[in-house]
């Protein structure tokens, strides 16, 4: 038969063995995504008591069974490296007697799709926190071909995965290598504070000369993005006028994830931003690049300089005059278009790596269904 229905139940099981004699520390600690990736924990585990973690080998996956809105968070440790996850996750494991039966990488094709996060989402049950239960996930059902199709259809997944994660680390070694010709221009060059290089930019859209369409807000990942708020009836005189290569910026630092919400208008067109953030412009191009400045309040140094430098009670801020003292090191022009050259390759390789992430996720539904018409075919033949 070319095609089985399983129930999930029956191929795998829960996996118990915890890290009862502290074999693995906080560094072995790990979380795992919406996107389905497994990462470094996030939570602070200085004191937390490591011996009731769950102890997760290659080919294990683990989950949370909190839902986050229409996502799962899920993992699967396609590594060689075994770690350990919070008790209050769950994983599990393809039974060894069924492995003849399903490949452990087919079966993370299935659980990382958004057809299955919407059908365990649906399985959800709660009130203040809707949780998928295991016994949820045993419940549900698979169709699955004979293994050597699945393994055909595998083996196209892992090579746009290795094709990916190669071109990521030609992206990181290009990140390093911006990184250390910042370091080595902070160490041999004087500072100087911005406040000799850069102005405040005071256009209002007055004349309504912009409109809902350019009204832009500031990400804490340094970019423009379309705002989120909610426009209707909302005058847009105030607004603040940010032309090309201007920045701007939201002064209050507090609940921001350690991070100041900051963007370079790189491109060629005029946003309009609250009248609450501050804009400024570079005075001399000649000088000084927006581009070079942009890159270096990108890097983590600033935010954490621009939150050491806040204050306030409330709400901690990072005014203007906090923006002018910050220093920095400025060489020749020649050597900031350099390092703005490269930093311009980092972004736009990085941005290149996301699309290839997500067309790696956008594959993963075709690749079941392949794999699935592909058995049908075999046996009508």
């Amino acid at each position: 038969m070319a095609l089985t229905k399983y129930k999930i139940g029956t191929l795998i099981e829960l996996i118990l063995d915890i890290n009862n004699e502290l074999k693995y520390g906080i560094d072995d600690a790990r979380g795992m995504t919406i996107t389905k990736e497994i990462i470094p924990t996030k939570a602070n585990l200085d004191g937390t008591d490591l011996s009731k973690f769950i102890i997760v080998e290659p080919k294990g996956f683990i989950y949370n069974p909190r839902t986050h809105g229409k996502k799962i968070g899920f993992g699967y440790n396609n590594s060689n490296t075994t770690f350990i996850i919070s008790w209050n996750n769950i994983a599990f494991k393809v039974k060894e007697k069924m492995k003849a039966t399903i490949l452990p990488d087919y079966l993370f094709l299935h659980f990382k799709r958004d057809e299955w996060d919407r059908e365990a989402c649906y399985q959800s049950w709660g009130t203040s926190t809707e949780v998928f239960t295991w016994d949820a996930l045993c419940d549900m059902e698979i169709l699955l071909p004979p293994l050597s199709i699945q393994q055909k259809y595998v083996d196209v997944y892992n090579a746009m995965i290795a094709n990916q994660q190669s071109y990521e680390r030609g992206l990181e070694d290009l990140k390093l290598t911006c990184d250390a010709y910042v370091e080595s221009l902070r160490r041999e060059l004087p500072h100087q504070k911005l406040e000799n290089y850069i102005s405040l930019c005071e256009e209002r859209n007055d004349n309504l000369e912009y409109g809902i369409d350019d009204v832009r807000g500031i990400s804490i990942e340094k970019k423009f993005i379309d705002t989120k708020a909610n426009m209707t009836d909302v005058s847009l005189k105030p607004y603040a006028v940010v032309f090309p290569d201007e920045f701007a910026y939201v002064t209050v630092t507090s609940r921001n994830g350690e991070k100041i919400s900051i963007a370079h208008n790189n491109s060629g067109n005029t946003y309009i931003c609250s009248s609450s953030y501050v804009v400024f412009r570079v005075n001399d191009k000649e000088t000084l690049l927006p581009g070079y400045v942009a890159m270096l309040i990108g890097r983590d140094e600033f935010n954490r300089y621009a939150r050491f430098n806040s204050w306030g009670s409330a709400r901690e801020t990072f005014d203007w005059d906090g923006m002018c003292s910050v220093k920095i090191p400025i060489p020749d022009i020649e050597i900031q278009q350099d390092i703005v050259n490269i930093y311009n390759a980092y972004n736009e390789r990085k941005t290149i790596n996301e699309k290839l992430k997500s067309q790696i996720m956008d594959i993963c539904p075709i690749l079941i269904k392949g794999s699935i018409e592909e058995a049908r075919s075999t046996k009508e033949a």
